[in-house]
């Protein structure tokens, strides 16, 4: 829709289209414009190892206000759940999609993971399911999308008692697999007494003195997840078994592989370790049903079923599914003698004991391709103000939602926020994003002109091409493939999992052009990460993205700035850094101090005497006046402190000096390293921003300016 609320003089933008409000992003305009030029030549006083950018956006979308809990259970593509906190880019997660009359559950891809502080809101639901969110975020009801609390200002739709959610919720009941002794026995008991072959026989001895006695134990599977599990667990009980490959594939039949011992000790510990229990507690209950379930359940059209022909195995199924509240119904016997024990409750009931039993055959369970119906009671019963902030978590999906403790949660990459939109000095623009819609098009065209030498272009030194935004625009596809077309190198420097969207097509634009990466990651603390970057992918996702770039063939250089004085730059905060880095497949780390521009020295210091009133007078002492750059001093011991620990890592760059000329990034990185610690910039309220041409002499400045931004 059009915002009536766009700032004034935003029409007299040269190319507006439109000001654009969406509800998936809340609190920001994106001014959508028709720009004539897609390649910016840097000025030839700049010290930057470029001379040519192209930026899609002007303002940045990076910060998220829709959100939810940590603990949130959220739904797999194999069938198990994970809490969001764990859930990573690069996994894959139950969403849905439409399909005719029907929504339907469906893989999604998660592209991006990140951590912020709001509000929070518990909804509670009839069958005791719990939420908890920020005010912004939105669950799909029977009447459509519906966010957790109204608009502060203008209207929305948003809950009340009564709505009814979609999904199947999980009745209050909170997944915590305990693996201990008595979960193993029990899934040991089901597993090996429902599918394993043990032997124990007398035979004569061939010369006629006495008798010997000969074990077998055997247990053969199709399915590698059940069988290591077994293997592990007998392994932790002192039980070693061998594996071998048991049958070959068949046109209908998959390889089967078996776990196996001949040695008597190990056969006489597994029949004690199956022998049943006089009094079966709640774990090795717990264990027996995922046990038998993998040996012998079935889940077919939204039945789930546990078939066998032994009256004790199935009697300790019933008494164990009883012992944790299902409800089921023993089938009528078959001709045979077999039996099965059916589960009621429909797709609440299959979903909770999935969660409880945590079977390792998950395929079994999988939801992929029903239709998004249940029974269960999911009406909203209330929707309480916790009356604090917490930390809360979201993820981006391909689908647009995933599946939040039960129901079905929008994919939530609004972002209201926040730097370096440098329109008007005098305006605040945190929220206003400039999107050029028709980069790629115009890229294309310049880049086709006889006068392009093919100079190496370089993305992300005013503002993040991986931005949230991105997810919404999907600018960079068009302008990666107008520049490989070309044959034009380039290089991408961002702090935005989104990349790994793109991976596949920049891995094939990297066979006919050089194509270089970078990652920005200034703090490895979550907490305080949390507060001075809320709504940006926290460390560890970043680092899953370097991680994806590296198994892509890149060789990745990460930008570790700003260093912040006394709170990011002791020995110990820098080698955890450099550590992970190196475990994440980096091969190079840039680093520099915090700049403290002038406008921004009163935000960054306000909020220091709010969150660290202890190092006021310290950082007046390091930034006195109007002192934008941390001393020299300061600056040479960092280099003292970070060079060595560099070396140490093999994150100098030494194996890297060849490549230099591969890319900007490259070559910004090695002239950086060529000087003392440089420092990145930071501008009103704290955003950073590009240095200005009278400061960016030095190569250090180079280095800052082209880092992504902190604040």
């Amino acid at each position: 829709m059009a915002d009536a609320a766009a700032l004034p003089g935003m029409e007299q933008l040269n190319g507006l289209v439109r000001s654009v409000t969406t509800p998936e992003f809340a609190g920001v305009t994106f001014h959508e414009v028709l720009c004539k030029s897609a390649l910016n030549h840097v000025p030839s006083a700049s010290a930057m190892p470029f001379d040519w950018t192209v930026n899609p956006y002007r303002g940045c979308s990076h910060a998220c206000v829709y959100c939810v809990h940590p603990d949130t259970r959220v739904l797999m593509a194999d069938g198990r759940s994970k809490r969001i906190a764990d859930v990573r880019a690069g996994d894959e997660v139950v969403g849905t999609r439409r399909d005719g009359s029907y929504r339907r559950y469906v893989r999604a891809t998660v592209s991006a993971q990140w951590s912020t502080r709001k509000r929070a809101y518990r909804v509670t639901l009839a069958d005791g399911t719990e939420l908890i969110a920020s005010a912004d975020h939105r669950f799909l009801t029977e009447r459509g999308w519906k966010y957790v609390r109204p608009a502060e200002s203008g209207q929305r739709p948003y809950l009340t008692t009564n709505n009814k959610l979609l999904g199947f919720g999980t009745g209050g009941f909170a997944s915590t697999l305990v693996e201990s002794d008595d979960y193993r026995r029990g899934y040991l008991v089901g597993m090996i007494r429902g599918d394993a072959s043990m032997l124990r026989r007398e035979y004569p001895r061939s010369k006629g003195d006495g008798t010997y006695v000969a074990y077998r134990f055997r247990l053969a599977l199709a399915d590698s997840g059940a069988l290591e599990r077994s293997q592990d667990f007998l392994e932790r009980f002192g039980v070693s078994t061998n594996r071998r490959r048991f049958t070959a594939a068949t046109d209908r039949r998959r390889e089967m592989n078996a776990i196996f011992t001949s040695r008597g000790a190990d056969c006489e510990s597994i029949t004690a370790l199956v022998e049943w229990p006089s009094l079966p507690s709640s774990e090795w209950s717990r264990g027996f049903l995922a046990g038998i379930f993998d040996a012998e359940g079935s889940c077919s059209r939204g039945i789930l079923r546990i078939t066998y022909g032994d009256e004790t195995m199935l009697a300790t199924t019933a008494a164990a599914l009883t012992a944790h509240g299902f409800r089921y119904v023993r089938e009528p016997a078959r001709p045979n003698g077999v039996s099965s024990i059916r589960l009621l409750g429909g797709l609440p009931a299959r979903r909770r004991f999935s969660d409880l039993t945590q079977p390792a055959i998950s395929r079994k369970l999988s939801l992929i391709g029903d239709a998004v119906k249940s029974d269960a009671p999911l009406r909203v019963i209330s929707i309480e103000d916790l009356g604090e902030t917490i930390d809360m978590v979201d993820i981006t999906t391909s689908t647009g939602d995933f599946i939040a403790n039960g129901v079905v949660s929008h994919n939530c990459f609004a972002r209201g926020t926040h730097e370096y939109l440098e329109l008007d000095a005098g305006r605040d623009f945190d929220t206003q994003v400039v999107v050029k819609v028709n980069v790629a098009e115009v890229l294309g065209k310049e880049l086709r002109r006889g006068s392009w030498q093919h100079e190496p272009v370089m993305l992300g030194t005013n503002t993040d091409p991986y931005q949230r935004a991105e997810g919404r625009y999907k600018l960079m596809p068009g302008i990666v493939s107008a520049l490989t077309e070309s044959g034009t190198p380039f290089s991408i420097l961002t702090k935005g999992t989104l990349l790994r969207r793109d991976l596949p097509l920049l891995t094939a634009a990297a066979q006919d052009v050089h194509v270089s990466i970078a990652m920005s990651i200034a703090v490895f603390d979550d907490e305080l990460q949390h507060l001075i970057e809320p709504g940006t992918p926290n460390a560890t996702a970043r680092l899953e993205t370097v991680r994806a770039a590296t198994e892509a063939g890149f060789r990745v250089t990460v930008f570790l700035m700003p260093i912040i004085p006394h709170l990011t730059d002791s020995i110990a905060a820098i080698d955890h850094a450099l550590t992970r880095i190196r475990a994440a497949g980096a091969v190079r780390v840039v680093y520099g101090a915090l700049h403290l521009r002038p406008g921004a020295k009163q935000w960054f210091l306000q909020w220091l005497a709010e969150r660290h009133p202890e190092l006021v007078s310290s950082y007046r002492g390091l930034y006195p006046g109007a002192t934008a750059t941390a001393p020299k001093a300061y600056r040479s011991w960092l280099a003292k402190r970070v060079r060595p620990l560099l070396r140490v890592h093999g994150l100098d760059g030494r194996a890297e000096d060849e490549n230099v000329r591969g890319g900007p990034v490259a070559g910004l990185a090695a002239r950086a390293d060529a000087r003392a610690a440089p420092s990145i910039i930071v501008t009103s309220r704290g955003r950073a921003a590009t240095a200005s041409r009278a400061t960016a002499r030095g190569a250090g400045s180079a280095a800052a300016e082209a880092s992504t931004r902190l604040f």
